[in-house]
């Protein structure tokens, strides 16, 4: 099909349009043939109506359109429309329109050019409060940051300004500033992107201020800084400044010399001079993290076909209760339990791959269990000799020379403390400790009678009627020997060790009267240490990682949790709990989590997580 195209000037309204004098005819192009060389789309005239012949486009914008249309808008010729139609003028005209295509294709690109040239910007004005220059600024009583100082400046001041704080990207559009002077004002606070994007800063004052701290990563992205100050501050020296010290070290800046204004012991001191060592910024502390509705009395934690497991003895429901970790949901849930009657201790004890549990009831006689792994239950094996163990309050188990050994202290007045041994096939009585003492706790430990020998096994027996007694291992006969007792420590309720250094410490729990840390001093133990303890029932010393604590529990006050300081050798007040009438204070460690549970005999079992906080992060 031929088609023919006829250019047809506008009515009067557009007659002070360019290009008058453009030729009346030129060859129609398709809108796709049109798209695909001026490479940016068509739009169809807005107010005159687009008429298409056989596919052609034959319309384009109008003049008033133009002004209104941005550096991506379609094609247009202004003050023109191509109106094409299929006739025999346009077959007479042949060739004729061949030249003049060329001339509409250059006025098309032409008016493309005149588009995408588009309105330039204005050029922010400067602030009224600033002074400006074609590179440089000056503001002064400012009430706030100024957002629409000129882009191009390189050097700007602050001074005198009555603002005190400096948010995030208070500069933010400022491509080429290279000096940046914040210089005495009354600068309390900057945030941590206050200077982001200043990626061709090279100087840097926040000098004479009153800045006490600076966030971390306050430089982070200034790649091209060499000289910052920060003199005439109040820097108050802590956790939170200990960044600034680190960065100090390795920077390639120049930075003016501070001082340290705070805390006490570092008044004056040069920050530039000072060691990420000199800041101790990791503190700990216990969160509560889960409550488990029930009450207790001992809480005991081991280890069983690569799993960690914890069992709990419920003396009011006479169960001992088996935790294991949920990997999901990150709680400890239900594995199994034991049924009994007033239960007071489960003891777990694992003898190769084969896990036992000695389960200590106040009636109806104390069992040994063990763990069914076809049946997957718990089977009791074993009844513990009623008429030595009368009243159990407390069992410890230990392994010497390769054999395993479990020890129950009866408080009774007519009971044993006596020691079991594990023979293959079951635990036998080995020896009687104590008669008709009321033997409250007993703790294994090892020590060593003088420097030069090795550590042995001994026992330490808490009781009612007497001070605790000390019982040392005898490798001939097998049995342990009564050696001597501690001195001036009656009303002991229960003796537990713990070690720092290679020294053996104990922590000695009275009811009434003040509560003891001792230090073994080669033949005795020697007081270093007493907390108030009135109504106290278990002094627990435990180690998670590297921290060492003791955690006294009291029937009539808050739980008071003790850190132990190297320096003073001795421990100190950290953190209180809220624990009712607790009893016993087991640390529980599962997949690089620490936790800590609490047994209360009067309100829920509870359970903390023991967290690490960086006061400098």
């Amino acid at each position: 099909m031929q088609v023919g195209c006829l250019l047809q000037q506008l009515g009067p309204s557009h007659r002070t349009a360019p290009h008058r004098s453009l030729p009346r005819a030129v060859r129609c192009w398709s809108e796709e043939q049109l798209t695909n060389q001026l490479q940016v789309p068509v739009l169809k005239s807005r107010d005159t109506e687009a008429e298409e012949k056989g596919g052609l486009l034959c319309d384009l914008v109008s003049e008033q359109d133009n002004h209104q249309l941005n550096s991506r808008s379609p094609v247009h010729v202004w003050g023109y429309f191509f109106d094409c139609m299929e006739s025999e003028r346009s077959q007479r005209m042949g060739n004729a329109c061949i030249p003049l295509k060329r001339i509409a294709y250059f006025l098309c690109l032409l008016s493309a050019l005149l588009l995408t040239e588009g309105k330039k910007p204005a050029k922010p004005k400067c602030p009224a409060v600033c002074t400006c220059t074609k590179d440089n600024a000056l503001c002064e009583n400012a009430r706030s940051i100024p957002r629409t100082v000129p882009p191009d400046v390189i050097s700007l001041l602050f001074t005198s300004n009555s603002f005190d704080v400096i948010s995030d990207d208070a500069f933010i559009g400022l491509p080429h500033l290279e000096y940046l002077f914040i210089e005495n004002n009354n600068i309390k606070s900057i945030s941590r992107h206050t200077f982001r994007g200043l990626k061709s800063l090279i100087h840097l004052s926040l000098a004479n201020n009153n800045l006490q701290t600076l966030p971390k990563d306050i430089f982070k992205g200034l790649d091209s800084l060499t000289n910052v100050d920060l003199r005439g501050n109040s820097f108050n020296c802590d956790c939170k400044l200990k960044w600034l010290v680190e960065w100090l070290s390795h920077t390639n800046a120049t930075v003016e010399d501070i001082y340290c204004e705070g805390p006490p012991e570092y008044k004056k001191r040069k920050i530039n001079s000072l060691s990420p060592k000199d800041f101790d910024c990791i503190i700990t502390e216990f969160a509560k993290s889960q409550d488990l509705p029930y009450q207790s009395l001992s809480i005991d934690t081991f280890s069983y076909m690569n799993d960690e497991y914890v069992v709990i003895a419920q003396p009011f429901t006479g169960k001992c209760i088996f935790l294991e970790w949920d990997h999901v949901e990150k709680t400890f849930r239900n594995y199994d339990n034991i049924t009994g009657t007033s239960t007071v201790v489960c003891k777990p004890i694992v003898i190769e791959t084969q896990l036992y549990v000695i389960v200590a009831q106040l009636f109806g006689g104390s069992h040994i269990y063990k763990r069914d792994s076809f049946a997957n239950k718990f089977i009791k094996i074993q009844d513990i000799e009623i008429l030595k163990i009368r009243k159990p309050n407390d069992i410890e188990t230990f392994k010497i020379e390769n054999n395993w050994y479990f020890v129950v202290a009866d408080s009774s007045k007519a009971g044993f403390t006596t020691i079991y041994k594990w023979n293959g096939n079951g635990f036998y009585s080995h020896q009687s400790l104590h008669a008709w003492y009321r033997d409250t706790d007993v703790e294994y430990l090892e020590i060593a009678r003088t420097p030069q020998t090795l550590r042995t096994p001994h026992l330490i027996l808490s009781s009612s009627s007497q001070r605790p007694v000390i019982y040392q291992w005898n490798k001939a006969t097998q049995l342990f020997t009564n050696q001597t007792d501690i001195p001036n420590m009656e009303d002991v309720y229960a003796v537990k060790h713990f070690s720092v250094k290679g020294d053996v410490y104990i922590c000695l729990t009275r009811f009434i009267g003040d509560s003891k840390v001792m230090k073994w001093g080669g033949s005795s133990f020697q007081d270093i240490q007493r907390m108030p303890s009135r109504g106290s029932m278990v002094f627990q010393p435990l180690q998670i990682n590297n921290y060492q604590y003791a955690i006294l529990g009291s029937d009539y006050s808050f739980t008071q949790v003790y850190n132990w300081d190297a320096e003073k050798a001795k421990f100190v007040k950290f953190q209180e709990l809220n624990v009712q009438a607790p009893r016993s204070f087991t640390h529980v460690s599962i997949n690089k989590r620490n936790f800590l549970f609490a047994s209360s005999f009067k309100g829920n079992t509870q359970i903390y997580k023991h967290v690490i906080v960086d006061l400098s992060a």
